[in-house]
């Protein structure tokens, strides 16, 4: 008999170890309350057939694309961008090893979405929400 009450403790505690290593490893997997709500999707359409994508970048109030786009360039495979100009009057020039191609309705340059919506001014004075979705597209002005 007393065996067969150390077989079914043994039982137990193994069923209650299983129980907390499956309840820790789902806190392991899943982000902190919150953090998931906090940040900011990038993605950069080279307008060739070629995109790269950077999820999870840091959101904070006020932040602008400008601002997500300096830390992507911080990400492993990250980006690397030029600008002239600063705040409203900043124009994106070049992001990677793509420089825009200057004016006219056949030449494709940088311009940026937020949210499925082309944008109206600077990258460097849009704010940004949190979860947003900012795509940037090499194309003509037409979007062709």
């Amino acid at each position: 008999m007393c065996w067969f009450r150390l077989r079914n403790i043994s039982r137990r505690a193994a069923l209650a170890a299983a129980a907390l290593l499956f309840v820790a490893a789902g806190w392991a997997v899943c982000p902190a309350a919150g953090s998931a709500e906090e940040t900011v999707r990038l993605i950069v359409d080279y307008g060739d057939g070629a995109a790269k994508t950077i999820a999870n970048l840091p959101w904070a109030k006020g932040n602008t694309v400008f601002d997500v786009m300096k830390e992507a360039t911080s990400r492993p495979h990250g980006i690397s961008f030029s600008y002239t100009g600063a705040g409203s009057d900043a124009v994106l020039t070049k992001i990677d090893d793509v420089q825009n191609e200057g004016g006219g309705a056949e030449k494709k340059n940088w311009r940026y979405l937020v949210n499925g919506n082309y944008s109206d001014r600077s990258f460097a004075s849009f704010e940004l929400q949190a979860q947003d979705l900012v795509v940037w597209r090499f194309t003509t002005e037409q979007g062709k």
